[in-house]
């Protein structure tokens, strides 16, 4: 049963439209004839096409933390990730939007010439700053706040991909448009049908926001799968339930997450982040020529290579239903 006065404090919770919503949802009939004639059918939620910024997930998340009670005399944003980071990259775009400026602190080596998202991220007038190591990002950007408040100004450091219990609330938001668009198309008897939904995680306020979103909606017959692009799944299933029971907290919430619902893996991982894999090579390649849809070598391939195998593996019954949730990051295959 769903917590309509939760959803009521959702819908109504202040935010900056950023994103053009809703999303679409399209069917895949040849991927899902190429894997299996019996195979569940395939859905896609172009949140790709989330649009500004060259879309993405992120936006999502960004309209929530970049409200305008929480803007009020900011005069920088600062955030950080890696080289080729899409948050890094969506925020630089808001602050442009915003007026702002932006400092990026992100770990490793500078693309010289820069591609892909570090392009985008000089593109819309990001200040960069480089350091080593993940470890080395913290202090980094407490470090840039401070150098902002010498100067007179002020600073809304933004954790990484706006993984907060408060970011969480726009994939919260995005579940309620998914259920209903879900709730558009033909259905096999609920009796029978459960609808599986694959999504990229690492840092997780996208998955913790679908899973509070679909908890508040009470969808039992909702199977969340996140697939890590570099995090154990023990580390990210805490990671997921800590932001999902915290986004639920901001909501004055006091109902109980389906506990059942949420599932993480890490097996497609392979050697580490942003390496691709060959069954992350394969997904590409199939998702490409099969529906003409991009994805991106760091998140969604692995995210789609788990969805394959759960098909292949038999693991999904002929009578459910598979959505796979395209989060976006296609300038890092151009990088």
């Amino acid at each position: 049963m769903n917590d309509r006065r939760a959803l009521q404090r959702l819908a109504a919770y202040p935010r900056t439209a950023l994103a053009h919503l809703p999303t679409p949802l399209l069917r895949a009939p040849n991927l899902t004839r190429v894997l299996d004639r019996t195979a569940p059918e395939i859905l896609i939620k172009m949140d790709e096409h989330t649009g500004f910024g060259l879309g993405g997930n992120k936006v999502r998340k960004l309209e929530f933390e970049l409200a305008p009670t929480r803007l009020e005399g900011i005069t920088h944003l600062i955030t950080s990730g890696g080289p080729q980071s899409n948050h890094a990259r969506v925020t630089a775009a808001a602050a442009a939007r915003l007026g702002l400026r932006c400092i990026l602190v992100l770990n490793g080596t500078a693309p010289d010439p820069p591609s892909g998202n570090a392009l985008l991220q000089r593109l819309f007038g990001a200040e960069i700053r480089m350091v080593p190591a993940r470890a080395d990002r913290a202090p980094a950007m407490a470090e840039a706040a401070r150098s902002v408040e010498k100067e007179g100004g002020r600073a809304l450091v933004i954790p990484l991909g706006a993984s907060t219990a408060l970011g969480s609330l726009g994939y919260a938001a995005a579940a309620v448009e998914l259920a209903a668009q879900l709730d558009g198309f033909e259905a096999a008897p609920a009796r029978t049908r459960r609808t599986w939904i694959f999504v990229a995680s690492s840092s997780g306020g996208t998955l913790a926001g679908l899973f509070l979103g679909f908890s508040l909606l009470g969808r039992t017959g909702i199977r969340l799968v996140g697939v890590s692009a570099d995090t154990a799944e023990r580390d990210l299933m805490a990671q997921v339930h800590g932001l999902a029971a915290g986004g639920g907290r901001v909501l004055d919430w006091h109902g109980e997450l389906l506990d059942d619902m949420v599932s993480c893996t890490d097996a497609f991982v392979g050697e580490g982040y942003g390496i691709p894999t060959d069954e992350a090579r394969e997904a590409t390649a199939l998702v490409g020529r099969t529906e003409g849809i991009v994805l991106d070598p760091v998140y969604t391939a692995k995210a789609a290579a788990g969805l394959i195998d759960h098909i292949r593996s038999g693991a999904l019954r002929p009578v459910d239903r598979v959505v796979f949730l395209h989060t976006g990051g296609h300038p890092a295959l151009l990088a």
